[in-house]
């Protein structure tokens, strides 16, 4: 159990392998974060690995806790894996990290992989995002590993599915920051972007899969732009099937020893 600054002295971060209970209630904070996104829990590697490994490394799942309730107010998944660096990072992200850390597990981890961070709408917008970073940090710390890297997802592309990712990373605000606030928030806790990673998360689907998520009939092959997505998703009416490529961000965390 870590303690949070004094300015939040009422927030813990636990683990679950610290209270198993919380199993639960992070469950359902992650689920609703994220439902408005669930075709991204279509890809290969989430459905074959992701519920398994999240079972298998409690002590990497951190929920920040509000001990006036005893229940948590956001949530970071990570697993432990090996991980040659931060320059060696492949262009695909979520689904890799996920794949090697399951491939891994009889070998000796050097590297977090940052998974999500999950914060319900309500508790938005009051630093818990950054605070949990820090705390995958300090994990990666405490278990001896080299540092963290995270495919993050940057949360304001969805506004333009358009660009090119490796584009959109360039942006900067009018103080030379990220243009998008989750990169922001990242480099404001101490990461640092090393780069796109174009086919983070892939999902392949059938036609009739994206018109329900989309809610719109495809009537040609094509790309189509669906609400919340980083890219368009690419339709192809002669094989009744549709690819979506979900490019994130690769961030790396350095861990300072004492």
């Amino acid at each position: 159990m870590t303690q949070v600054p004094s300015k939040k002295a009422n927030l813990v971060v636990r683990s679950r392998a610290d209270a198993p209970y919380l199993k639960k209630a992070a469950l359902v904070i992650e689920q609703a974060a994220w439902s408005k996104l669930g075709y991204l829990s279509y890809s290969r590697s989430h459905y074959d690995y992701y519920a398994e490994l999240i079972d298998s490394y409690p002590e990497y799942q951190l929920c920040l806790v509000d001990t006036e309730t005893d229940y948590p107010v956001a949530v970071a998944n990570s697993v432990p894996f090996v991980c040659s660096g931060p320059h060696e990072l492949p262009a695909e992200g979520w689904d890799w990290v996920v794949e090697t850390a399951a491939r891994s597990k009889d070998q000796k981890p050097n590297m977090i992989g940052g998974l999500a961070v999950s914060v319900p709408a309500i508790h938005r917008s009051k630093g818990y995002a950054r605070i949990m970073i820090q705390s995958l940090v300090n994990l990666a710390k405490s278990k001896g590993l080299e540092g963290v890297v995270v495919p993050v997802r940057p949360t304001a592309k969805a506004q333009h599915p358009w660009v090119p990712i490796a584009d959109y990373v360039s942006w900067t605000d009018d103080s030379g920051r990220p243009y998008d606030p989750w990169l922001r928030s990242h480099v404001s806790v101490g990461g640092k972007l090393v780069g796109p990673c174009e086919r983070s998360m892939v999902v392949r689907e059938p036609v009739a899969f994206w018109e329900s998520w989309s809610n719109e009939r495809f009537e040609s092959s094509g790309n189509y732009a669906i609400e919340g997505a980083l890219a368009p998703v690419e339709i192809d009416l002669d094989s009744q099937s549709g690819t979506y490529e979900e490019p994130n961000v690769w961030v790396w965390y350095a861990v300072e020893r004492d």
